[in-house]
């Protein structure tokens, strides 16, 4: 029920991943079942007929309340226990999901799910967790809004979620970290970072060292490839938006003077779009919780769904409490 585009978009969004996903995959649909039920019946025409074979894959969940994008996230968890993001992440403590995915109030599903999933063992925040394009490979940023200030063995922590995600999701072997800064050399930066980048090199994790804003579009600097990107989240949310913003400006240039077409412009710059990802997953807690944008097309979400369900059958929730309690580090198997 959360996003600009709710509930059309999460709806034919799951609609269209039950299409893509293996038969196992179910799906549950959260709030007032009238309106859930209405939308589902309007939306499954077309390409996603017939309604009563998708319906077998689908359970629809009662929740009453809703918390709206402008909540205070603390506020209403109290005042809304019946929210549709309440109810749908309990779930999972319940051990009826495996996974929780939504485009709304991203403060109150961050507060959410560290309160009824927990923290693994060793972290003391979660972050969140987003995949960039670069001209290499895409790379990993952490925390891209999560915490606005943080401390340096806040952000040795990050490394380490951001390690097991660039492994379990992105496929990295011994993924490499940097450590976003104003210069490469390890006494550039503030207090926060300095610190951090000594603390890195005995964190147990392939630091490369400090990186610039300039090596996340390369997706590497003048001393390699990097897979995992480290900042606190103030910093993270700002390259994240300006991120955002590259491919429409790009495409709007384009067009003005003439350049190509708008289908190529779009397959072209189709990297730079964020529905591409559909969402980034909250890492840290004992569970799934996958945030997705609050414009979230049918699409965006699509794709969350995948990336939720890859995170469940990679097991990367427990290979991140494996990492943290210094147990084995090798990713889990497939469920």
């Amino acid at each position: 029920m959360g996003g600009d585009y709710a509930p059309d978009s999460a709806i034919a969004g799951a609609l269209h991943a039950i299409l893509e996903l293996a038969p196992e995959h179910t799906l549950q649909l959260v709030g007032p079942l009238d309106v859930i039920r209405a939308r589902v019946s309007a939306l499954s025409t077309g390409d996603l007929a017939p309604a009563a074979a998708l319906a077998e894959r689908l359970e629809l969940i009662e929740a009453t309340e809703v918390i709206e994008m402008s909540d205070k996230p603390t506020a209403a968890l109290r005042s809304k226990p019946n929210s549709s993001m309440v109810v749908g992440l309990k779930l999972q403590t319940e051990g009826r999901s495996d996974a929780f995915i939504s485009a709304g109030n991203t403060g109150a599903q961050m507060a959410a799910s560290t309160v009824l999933l927990k923290l693994h063992a060793g972290l003391t925040r979660p972050a969140i967790a987003t995949v960039f394009p670069t001209a290499r490979l895409p790379i990993v940023v952490l925390d891209s809004g999560a915490n606005v200030d943080c401390s340096a063995h806040e952000l040795v922590q990050f490394a380490r979620l951001g390690a097991v995600y660039a492994e379990d999701v992105l496929g990295r072997h011994n993924p490499i970290v940097g450590l976003l800064s104003i210069g490469e050399e390890a006494e550039k930066g503030n207090a926060v970072v300095k610190e951090a980048n000594q603390l890195l090199r005995s964190a147990g994790v392939n630091f490369q060292g400090n990186i610039e804003g300039r090596d996340l579009p390369a997706g590497g600097s003048d001393r390699g490839p990097i897979d995992v990107v480290v900042c606190d989240g103030f910093v993270g949310n700002v390259v994240l938006k300006f991120y955002e913003a590259i491919a429409p400006m790009m495409i709007g240039m384009l067009q003005q003077n003439g350049g190509l077409d708008p289908e190529t412009l779009k397959r072209t710059l189709k990297h730079l779009d964020y529905s591409e990802y559909g969402g980034a997953p909250l890492l840290g807690v004992r569970g799934v919780s996958v945030i997705s944008h609050g414009k979230s097309s049918p699409r965006a979400i699509k794709n969350a769904i995948k990336l939720a369900a890859k995170t469940v059958e990679t097991r990367m929730s427990e290979h991140i409490g494996r990492r943290l309690s210094g147990g084995n580090g090798e990713a889990g198997t497939a469920a």
